[in-house]
């Protein structure tokens, strides 16, 4: 089988992808190659909605069958690329398939990281990546009275929030002082520590996981390095993606964190394109950076960029990076980018649940996370975008709406 263009990945990068090329006149053939038996479907409700059962699977459907059909996209499903010929123009699935493209856009995201202590491969022991990761742990509830959180990223934090709801008692371990640290300044971290402890979460930072503990081959407790014991029937872990990039970087391609891309989204191999999680890219919000992205938003517009390129139309990679986190009745929304920032302003009062954490370099807006704020979420776009130095003073008074300080 030979395609014009071959996207490996059936996250929301493919489908972006297949989606913009059609939408831009490309006519030749598509093909798109997915690990997961399933169509396109959104993966930020996994560790919210869905594992909290508010969600159907179909609801999470990108598009509907029938819109792949209609377009020519042929999905070639549940086959897992492992090797790339740039020379040839032709990958290699798990199962032995070579299949030829003209172009290929690299799609595949992020592997989580697995813990390397001893007992990591007990059963009970699970990550949040995939519609099958929650399948198991929801199938498993029943049996479960405590579960153990290994990490306080946004991951650990969603599916600590969704389990209390459910009703089980919840231990969040964070090696470090304080949760979201890499992420997020401290004034977040402690927001969420507290709230998350005044709903009976057990959050226990500078905890430092030994290894895990099983009894019959299933997991029973995690042991930490100062010689305790917790108690655990289900452990989920939540350190952290790894770009899926091997098969890539194993064919010569430029890259080590990721794969490294440029402007449009080119790898150093002729007619190969990657996009999402595991595209390492030059980001000006990033002070011109290579970094990697793991939002929806990325792969989102990394996708358009790579499908322009090919369908013939210029158009660089240039899109403010935005997040989003569901946690109880908290709705975070993040714009910009707080690396290397160095002074921060709190605007509106924590205590009230709404307010929001502007990141400041010399003087200079580079981020906001507005917790129930989305007001200064939409306003505040424009101080990043223009590179405003506003008055810290009126920066912090929340009667002031962030749209008189960038018409200022």
């Amino acid at each position: 089988m030979t395609f014009d263009v071959v996207i490996v990945g059936a996250g929301h990068g493919g489908a972006q992808a297949a989606i913009a090329l059609r939408q831009n006149g490309f006519a030749g053939s598509i093909a798109m190659i997915g690990a997961e038996p399933d169509l396109p479907y959104e993966r930020p409700p996994l560790s919210k909605d869905y594992l909290a059962g508010e969600k159907t699977f179909e609801r999470m459907l990108i598009r509907p069958p029938a819109f792949w059909e209609e377009r020519g996209v042929e999905m070639l499903l549940g086959r897992r690329v492992v090797a790339v010929d740039p020379e040839a123009h032709r990958v290699t699935t798990e199962g032995g398939e070579t299949i030829g493209y003209g172009k290929l856009i690299w799609a595949a995201g992020g592997t989580p990281r697995q813990l390397a202590c001893p007992g990591a491969e007990l059963a009970g022991v699970h990550t949040v990546r995939a519609r099958a990761d929650v399948d198991r742990i929801v199938g498993a509830l029943d049996r479960v009275a405590q579960v153990v959180v290994i990490g306080g990223g946004y991951i650990g934090l969603e599916a600590a929030a969704v389990l209390t709801k459910l009703g089980k008692r919840v231990v969040l371990l964070e090696a470090l002082g304080r949760v979201l640290s890499r992420v997020a300044g401290e004034p977040l971290s402690r927001f969420y520590e507290a709230e998350h402890r005044a709903h009976g979460v057990d959050v226990r930072l500078g905890a430092e996981v030994e290894s895990l503990v099983g009894d019959r081959g299933r997991v029973s407790g995690v042991r930490l390095a100062d010689g305790s014991l917790v108690d655990a029937q289900l452990v989920i872990v939540g350190i952290g993606i790894d770009g899926a990039a091997c098969p890539l970087l194993e064919a010569g391609a430029r890259g080590g964190n990721g794969v490294a891309v440029d402007g449009r989204c080119r790898t150093s191999l002729p007619d190969i394109f990657a996009v999402g999680d595991c595209a390492l890219h030059s980001n000006r919000f990033a002070g011109g950076a290579p970094i990697r992205l793991e939002s929806v938003q990325n792969a989102h517009d990394q996708a358009t960029v790579a499908a322009r390129t090919i369908a013939g139309l210029e158009m660089d990679y240039d899109a403010l990076p935005w997040f989003w986190s569901n946690q109880y009745d908290l709705r975070l929304q993040t714009v910009g980018l707080s690396i290397g920032h160095d002074a921060t302003v709190v605007r509106g009062d924590p205590g009230a649940r709404s307010f929001s954490v502007v990141y400041l370099k010399q003087g200079r807006v580079v981020a906001l996370d507005c917790v129930n704020a989305t007001r200064d979420y939409v306003q505040g776009r424009k101080l990043i975008l223009d590179r405003l130095t506003p008055d810290a003073a009126m920066l912090a008074d929340a009667s002031v709406p962030l749209k008189e300080l960038a018409a200022r």
